[in-house]
């Protein structure tokens, strides 16, 4: 988890927010990373980020069952036209190191992995960098 979240890091423009105590975001929501296209280091207003790590189930989220100790799970938007190359058939959604349809999210254009390792962490990096460059573009075309 902390190699992906220095990778994202070290992308140009990008916010990794880390909420905790004393901060606006819910308790819920602690010890998760949120990652934004945000040169400018504030949060984007409007705008959801592009790829998240989840460190628990949600009360509408548990199908990967995050709660027992050492499971977490990435999850990058994608768009939907690149989920059918990025996806093998039906897995069991608490399957590790596997890339999968988000949960719930899968529908908008979302993948996940859950604890992701030899066989996907490359994978979660290169669809987070291509996350970034998309939300880059985004951004951009906002401004023009």
């Amino acid at each position: 988890m902390e190699q992906i979240i220095a990778t994202v890091r070290g992308f140009d423009g990008a916010l990794v927010f880390l909420p905790g105590p004393g901060g606006d975001f819910p308790e819920i929501a602690w010890g998760d990373a949120f990652f934004y296209y945000a040169p400018d280091g504030r949060t984007p207003r409007n705008t959801q980020p592009y790829g998240t790590i989840v460190t628990k189930d949600y009360p509408d989220d548990t199908a990967c069952d995050l709660d027992p100790p050492g499971r977490w799970r990435v999850n990058v938007q994608v768009g939907r036209t690149a989920l059918p190359e990025l996806l093998g058939e039906g897995h069991d959604p608490a399957t590790a190191d596997v890339v999968l349809p988000h949960p719930v999210y899968g529908s908008l254009g979302w993948v996940c992995v859950v604890n992701p390792g030899e066989r996907t962490t490359g994978t979660v990096v290169r669809l987070l960098r291509e996350a970034h460059e998309a939300a880059r573009a985004r951004a951009a075309r906002r401004r023009s």
